[in-house]
């Protein structure tokens, strides 16, 4: 997938993300082949490793030479240069985990805490925090990245009902996480840090333009477009469950009738108390059209299935998807199934979340200006201009 530097002037921060980004895909690489992947010039691609190693973020090496010449030194991340800590917070629980920077999981833990006021779930995470960093005393935690079920920022749908986090309306949750833990902190939705944790990690890496589509509680999705998740104006784009596709059906938390999650999510699942088999066999016609409203909206290379649902369940759904309806997606020339499933499992949300801290930590003034120039567009949507 394609990582392309920048020339403007707060380009620095993002470039040296990106060309760490560069070294933990394709290590060990050359300083050149950097270069020819992010499309910068070997000279500031050298100056940004330079600093790379100096803060133990990268490893140099050198093979012995089989010839005339030294062959040029590569690059690798150090897996021990850094570490971040995910934190997944759904309605039954929470998982914590601690990630290097090659994004294995040094370890994990879960505390049973079911519709946790965020008193509670911040004392948790405060401790949780301390186990896992405590494994690797003296080493470099960059930050913290929390997960949890959106969308944020609306009042008729956010924190509301059995597949959010009630009670959690207006929680600072940055201020909240960083004064429990005593770390950076950084927190997004659990199906876009899923769907990242993919990119980085999983099924996610051989594709540039995918859809993940994130089975927890709840039902949400993200389309990955050319390696970053498209979040929508105010962060909220994916709400697929929210989608009303059932007329007069089932009436939703959200205030609307027959919305896909009410009968596509573990939630509905539970409510049904039936096996997955028959529960597969009876909802899958509804998925099937979601799938193919999904292809034909995004185009998308595939869709992967992931989220909380056991692999077993997510095997099944993608069996039914053998009877999809037309679409653009179905071509003769596709290379790849039209439904796959993810490998990150629970962790792929956990690695996603990490992936804040580490990506806000070393590129803070790039996460800054986005944040920013955000902001500016909903000042002038709403008609409130900007001082010149």
């Amino acid at each position: 997938m394609a990582l392309r530097g920048t020339n403007q002037e707060f380009g620095r921060p993002y470039n040296r993300r990106i060309v760490l980004e560069s070294i933990r895909l394709h290590g060990p690489i050359a300083r050149g082949d950097i270069a020819k992947r992010v499309g910068l010039t070997v000279q500031t691609v050298s100056t940004i490793v330079r600093e790379l190693e100096e803060h133990g973020y990268v490893l140099s090496m050198r093979e012995e030479p089989r010839g005339r010449g030294l062959p040029p030194a590569t690059l690798r991340i150090n897996p021990e240069g850094g570490y971040a800590v995910g934190i997944h917070v759904t309605p039954l629980g929470i998982n914590a985990a601690l990630i290097n920077l090659s994004g294995d999981v040094i370890e994990s833990a879960y505390r049973e805490a079911a519709n946790a006021t965020p008193d509670h779930a911040f004392d948790l995470i405060g401790a949780m925090v301390l186990e896992l960093t405590g494994l690797r005393p003296g080493g470099r935690v960059l930050g913290i990245g929390m997960a949890l079920p959106g969308p944020f920022g609306v009042e008729s749908m956010s924190f509301i009902g059995p597949t959010t986090m009630t009670g959690w309306k207006d929680v600072a949750l940055r201020e909240r996480l960083e004064a429990s833990t005593g770390l950076p902190a950084f927190f997004e939705t659990d199906m876009a840090a899923a769907a990242m944790g993919e990119r980085l990690y999983g099924l996610g890496t051989g594709y540039s333009e995918y859809y993940y589509l994130y089975f927890g509680v709840g039902l949400g999705g993200v389309m990955v477009h050319d390696g970053s998740a498209l979040r929508g104006a105010w962060g909220n784009a994916g709400e697929i469950g929210h989608i009303p596709v059932v007329p007069g059906g089932e009436p939703c938390p959200c205030g609307n009738r027959g919305c896909l999650e009410r009968y596509l999510s573990l939630e509905a699942l539970q409510r049904r108390n039936i096996s997955d088999a028959d529960w597969v066999d009876e909802v899958g016609p509804i998925f099937r059209n979601a799938i193919t409203i999904v292809e034909n909206l995004f185009d998308p290379e595939t869709i992967i299935l992931g989220g909380l649902a056991s692999t077993d369940l997510l095997e099944r759904l993608a069996g039914s998807a053998a009877r999809l309806a037309n679409s653009i997606s179905a071509r003769s020339d596709r290379t790849a199934p039209r439904v796959t499933v993810a490998r990150g499992g629970q962790h792929a949300v956990l690695r996603g979340a990490a992936a804040l801290a580490v990506s806000g930590v070393l590129s803070p003034r790039f996460g800054q200006i986005f944040t920013a120039e955000r902001e500016r567009g909903r000042d002038i949507l709403q008609g409130k201009g900007i001082a010149a």
